[in-house]
């Protein structure tokens, strides 16, 4: 009987432990919800807090609801601190994909109780926000700029596609990508810490029914990243089930889009490294009915083998 080489025995051991390793990576981000669906329930709107694993310096990726979802985090145990000691010092900077009340009510609302911060967006959704929301005679100016007088808590901070920006009190770099949400133009921003990356898209519908190449566009900017095992997550909205028409998307997206969207997606990056990728899914529409079928259609269409994740209003995600 011939014995193996010992270098050939020790590869045999090693291999299976660095895939191992590979397969279970440390965390690079932490992710506490703070509003999760779409739709009329002013208590769960779109909102998630977002930081690197080792850090409390967290930035809000839209601001629907902020008071409610912080206070479920808090009760959740996911933080140990007062919530308007999270508001006040966790949050460092919000970014509004759009300026559709469901993405801003809760930054509105919260102002008086907030601290001095930015609020980083695409130039028409820092217009929307100075001339409609943030004037006196629709609530106050906690900003900058705009009427007068102006109390200089919020400072705008204009992203322009294509540009890295650094994040203001984190070590959080963003880039930001135009999406096309029916009227308006939306925004996805991709949020880097160290050499790992998170994906956030605010409201979209596909390129298809949009006439746009602004998803194609996002896809083929990400695919190095998704090659390389670099890009941790991806938050996309399904607001409908399929049943829904595509004349009446308003600009957001079904379980049968998005996986149309996959496939462009796995066109560029070959199917294996989307395999396991974390697909989180936001922007749920009620009711519960719709709910459910969206996430038995997902389930049924997932031949990529995505991982997908429902985030649950003030419980922590970690990628």
């Amino acid at each position: 009987m011939r014995c193996k080489p010992i270098s050939l025995i020790i590869l045999c051991i090693i291999l299976p432990l660095v895939t191992l390793a590979q397969s279970k990576r440390e965390p690079a981000f932490k992710f506490v919800p703070l509003g999760v669906l779409g739709g009329i329930d002013e208590s769960n709107l779109s909102a998630y807090m977002l930081a690197a694993t080792d850090s409390n310096k967290y930035i809000c990726l839209d601001a629907g609801t902020l008071h409610y979802g912080i206070e479920k985090a808090v009760a959740n145990k996911t933080f140990t601190v007062p919530g308007n000691q999270v508001l006040r010092q966790y949050i460092k900077g919000y970014f509004i994909s759009h300026a559709h009340l469901d993405h801003i009510a809760g930054l509105i609302i919260n102002s008086p109780e907030d601290s001095v911060k930015n609020i980083y967006g695409l130039q028409n959704t820092i217009e929307t926000i100075k001339t409609h929301y943030f004037t006196w005679e629709s609530w106050a100016n906690f900003a900058d700029q705009g009427e007068t007088p102006a109390l200089k808590k919020y400072h705008y901070q204009v992203l322009t596609p294509g540009n890295e920006t650094a994040i203001e009190n984190t070590d959080l770099q963003v880039q930001a990508f135009p999406l096309s949400h029916s009227n308006l133009i939306s925004a996805a921003f991709l949020v880097r810490s160290n050499d790992d990356y998170v994906l956030y898209l605010g409201d979209t519908g596909p390129d298809a029914i949009e006439k746009s190449t602004n998803l194609q566009s996002l896809w083929q900017a990400i695919a190095p990243l998704i090659k390389d095992k670099k890009l941790r997550a991806i938050l996309i909205e399904v607001s409908f089930p399929n049943e829904q028409p595509d004349k009446t998307l308003f600009g957001h997206l079904t379980p049968h889009w998005l996986m149309a969207e996959m496939d462009k997606l796995a066109a560029l990056t070959g199917s294996q490294p989307l395999k396991g990728l974390n697909i989180v899914v936001t922007h749920l529409k009620p009711p519960a009915s719709s709910i459910s079928k969206i996430k038995e259609q997902l389930k049924a269409a997932n031949t990529w083998q995505l991982n997908l994740v429902y985030p649950v209003q003030g419980k922590a995600l970690n990628f």
